[in-house]
């Protein structure tokens, strides 16, 4: 049994007295800044919207397995269609019998053969994260493209062809997808960089159409189900979404995957007065993109903070770029 506290020698109290003293008056003193920490990630990219700068990286463009950020691909192919050909979001896509393959959680409950308006599946896929709902878009979308093109073939198959062609012509060349909703578990295994998401996420967040599907905290859906309708609410799984000028963009997680999350931040814009009158603006927007981390969301809000200090220094050095690798390749808009 411990001894109680008074019965200790003189020694020992003055010992420990002093020691709390000093604790004490080690935190009423301004506490000495620290080196920041390395975040504890297995790759991540920070980058400026426009200027494509790269402000921090670290294996940005390590192949790996990046769940459901597959899912800004997904949505990116179908919206594309949509503007290409006049298609109506509003028609009604049916759950398919390879929805129920997928394996992993089906957080809406949907059954082959429910029928969704495509808008509201892609809600429940950007924000929800939902599998079936992208595996639906895929189907619904995939069989139009071969409709049109005259041939024959597998719908999600074909869909997931124009999804490759997105990332290619986006520059992503370290990515692969095999699926429209990242699930890594079973098949050929999909891979992408952190370079190649953030590239993804900067060519779907200069769409107004995904900007305002990511950007939504809830969205009410509906369901056609054989006993009736079925409404349900769908909450945003971006837990940063609406902090630090967060409004977008995915999240992601599998065993393999890890945590995962993409997301992309505004802050106001520096505004300069030239020599000739003349007023320089200068917009900030970066774009954060973690993978394999533990936090994600305390590892994108450090990596997002630590950006924008070193956007402004390098704002205020002069924008300097010295060699092609400090950008961010894509192709020209």
């Amino acid at each position: 049994m411990r001894d109680h506290p008074d019965s200790q020698p003189l020694t020992r109290r003055s010992a420990l007295a002093a020691v709390l003293a000093a604790a004490a008056a080690s935190a009423c003193a301004t506490p000495t800044p620290t080196p920041a920490q390395t975040p504890v990630v297995d790759a991540y990219i920070v980058v400026d919207f426009h200027s494509k700068k790269i402000l921090s990286a670290s294996n940005a463009t390590k192949r790996r397995q990046v769940a459901s950020l597959t899912k800004i691909a997904t949505a990116m192919v179908a919206l594309d269609w949509a503007g290409a050909t006049g298609a109506d979001l509003g028609q009604l896509a049916t759950v398919p019998p390879s929805a129920a393959e997928i394996g992993g959680p089906n957080q809406m409950g949907l059954r082959p053969g429910d029928r969704i308006s495509l808008r509201d599946a892609l809600y429940c896929a950007v924000i929800g994260s939902d599998n079936w709902a992208a595996e639906t878009v895929a189907a619904h979308v995939g069989r139009d493209l071969l409709a049109r093109s005259g041939g024959g073939g597998q719908p999600v198959r074909e869909f997931v062809k124009q999804m490759n062609n997105l990332a290619a012509a986006q520059g992503a060349t370290g990515t692969k997808f095999t699926n429209p909703h990242g699930m890594d578990h079973r098949g050929p295994v999909p891979h992408s960089t952190a370079a190649d998401v953030a590239r993804l996420a900067i060519y779907a967040m200069g769409k107004p159409a995904f900007t305002f599907f990511c950007s939504q905290a809830e969205r009410k859906v509906t369901v056609a189900q054989a006993e009736g309708e079925r409404a349900f609410v769908v909450k945003n799984t971006n837990k940063l979404l609406g902090t630090d000028g967060v409004d977008g963009v995915k999240t992601g997680m599998t065993r393999l995957a890890g945590g995962c999350l993409a997301i992309s931040a505004g802050e106001k814009a520096l505004v300069a007065e030239l020599p000739d009158g003349r007023t320089r603006v200068a917009p900030r927007r970066l774009v954060v993109v973690v993978l394999g981390a533990p936090d994600r969301f305390g590892t994108a809000r450090s990596l997002l903070l630590r950006g924008r200090e070193k956007f402004l220094a390098w704002h205020e050095a002069g924008r300097p770029v010295r060699e092609a690798s400090e950008l961010l390749s894509m192709p020209k808009e």
